[in-house]
């Protein structure tokens, strides 16, 4: 018996393999020889689906708010960085470590 090389499916393709299975039209089994996947995988997807379904009819307030307050903390690390990096390099330079500018 030959392996099967490793596959890599898209997110369309495990959305419609959960939706289906959802559906309960089909034993897991018959689902698993129509899409050509091993059941316990269609198992994690449906249980992945149902998991996230919340997260399609949330809020996007709550999204935005969060991820401005990571901007704004990023954006004061790289200009700590940055302060970091230009005294560094004048200091190397004065002492005649960095002799080539990048």
């Amino acid at each position: 018996m030959t392996r099967r090389a490793r596959r890599n499916h898209t997110a369309a393709f495990k959305a419609k393999v959960a939706l289906a299975a959802l559906k309960g039209e089909k034993t897991l089994a018959e689902l698993a020889q129509f899409f050509d996947v091993h059941p316990n995988q269609i198992t994690d997807w449906r249980g992945r689906l149902l998991e996230g379904a919340a997260g399609v009819f949330g809020s996007e307030g709550a999204r935005t708010a969060e991820s401005a307050v990571d901007v704004k903390t990023l954006h004061a690390k790289i200009g700590e960085l940055t302060l970091e990096n230009d005294f560094l390099e004048g200091a190397l330079s004065k002492a005649g470590l960095l002799s080539a500018k990048r």
